[in-house]
């Protein structure tokens, strides 16, 4: 990773084995809460080797209204994710966390965009659940691949166990992700610079334009979310 000009850091860098560590979001219950599944995540993250960042993921889910506080604010999961890290001792500079993304790509896209871009952070741990991996690694390996960015990223995954979701949740939700998984590779095999993923996101992914058209799911995927 480049120094930036400044040998202090780079110095400091050494000591962290990844610049940073990315936890996608996986939900927030209406009172605030973050579900077993996600903290799940979060506990990995501090058992993890040492990173210089952490990087909450997530406003919520567009499948879902974001939870508010007893002032009428907008909750956002990321936000919590990262107070939760706080309290368990790391250090409050070195969370990050963004409150534009609404599901997995916009995860990778505005993690990428807002974070790992500007501060030059090449060496990622992408955290998530088993039935969340297999789309989440795909969607990070492309949004951080070369043809994106010049940057050198080193991507690597860990995933956690789904405990904590019902059988019968966890087996619409994988059918789900397959499925998805599906769309989203045919898809992105037509993608090729950063401007036309931008194109991609803004007017075509219904998280992000105007035409805002929601999937209607079942009571037990919203569940998963």
């Amino acid at each position: 990773m480049m120094a930036l000009g400044d040998s202090t850091r780079w110095v400091m860098d050494e000591q962290y084995k990844w610049d940073a560590v990315m936890i996608p979001g996986g939900g927030v219950s209406a009172d605030g809460q973050l579900p077993e599944w996600t903290l799940r995540r979060l506990e990995a993250a501090l058992r993890s080797e040492p990173a210089r960042y952490y990087i909450c993921l997530s406003a919520g889910t567009f499948h879902k209204p974001l939870p508010t506080d007893h002032e009428g604010f907008p909750i956002y999961e990321s936000v919590v994710a990262a107070q939760y890290l706080r309290e368990a001792g790391i250090a409050e500079e070195r969370l990050l966390f963004e409150t534009s993304s609404y599901d997995t790509l916009g995860n990778a896209y505005f993690a990428r965009t807002i974070h790992t871009e500007p501060l030059e952070l090449t060496r990622l741990k992408v955290i998530t659940s088993n039935f969340h991996m297999p789309r989440t690694q795909a969607i990070f390996e492309f949004m951080f691949s070369d043809r994106f960015s010049p940057l050198p990223y080193r991507l690597a995954f860990e995933a956690v166990t789904d405990a904590g979701l019902d059988e019968a949740v966890i087996a619409e939700r994988c059918q789900r992700e397959v499925e998805s998984l599906v769309r989203f590779q045919a898809r992105s095999n037509d993608v090729h610079h950063a401007g036309h993923l931008h194109q991609w996101l803004f007017s075509e992914h219904d998280a992000y334009n105007l035409k805002g058209q929601r999937e209607q799911l079942s009571q037990t995927l919203l569940a998963s979310y």
